[in-house]
């Protein structure tokens, strides 16, 4: 009988363990799959803004699907920073989020330059927003690889 029982408590104590692994394992392929989302959101405000920003300057409509699109962004930024980084990738984010700071900073500069319902043209000089998103993304793949 206490054969038996020691048999089973080692048995059980493997199968917590190896739960926990798993949950590990699951919480970074998750975690992975949200950086990529998040690469593939900042990859296409990266190519769609600045053209819409140029047209923001003449062009009511593009102003307000600007405006849209600085603000869809910036929640996008917002809930990435609020995620739960593994273990592994800890570093990392911590540099995402510190790139995304400027990202945040950037979007309310360009949100606070919109004059009469169109984007002031003297802002589109200022191309750290476009720059600081392309920068996120060498970060992100170096997560990307961590699932490998």
């Amino acid at each position: 009988m206490k054969k038996l029982l020691l048999v089973m408590s080692a048995s059980m104590l493997l199968l917590l363990g190896g739960c926990s692994f798993l949950n590990d394992a699951q919480n970074s392929l998750s975690y992975i799959n949200d950086a990529t989302d998040y690469l593939s959101a900042a990859t296409e405000f990266a190519s769609d803004a600045p053209a819409l920003a140029q047209q923001a300057i003449g062009d009511i409509q593009a102003a307000e699907d600007f405006q849209t699109m600085l603000q869809d962004m910036q929640q996008t930024v917002e809930a990435f920073n609020e995620l739960q980084a593994p273990d592994i990738a800890a570093e990392l984010h911590q540099q995402i989020i510190e790139q995304n700071s400027a990202i945040i900073t950037e979007i309310e500069t360009y949100l606070n330059n919109f004059k009469d319902g169109l984007l002031d043209p003297a802002i589109l000089e200022n191309t750290e927003l476009f720059q600081s998103v392309q920068d996120i993304t060498n970060i992100i793949e170096q997560i990307q690889q961590l699932g490998q």
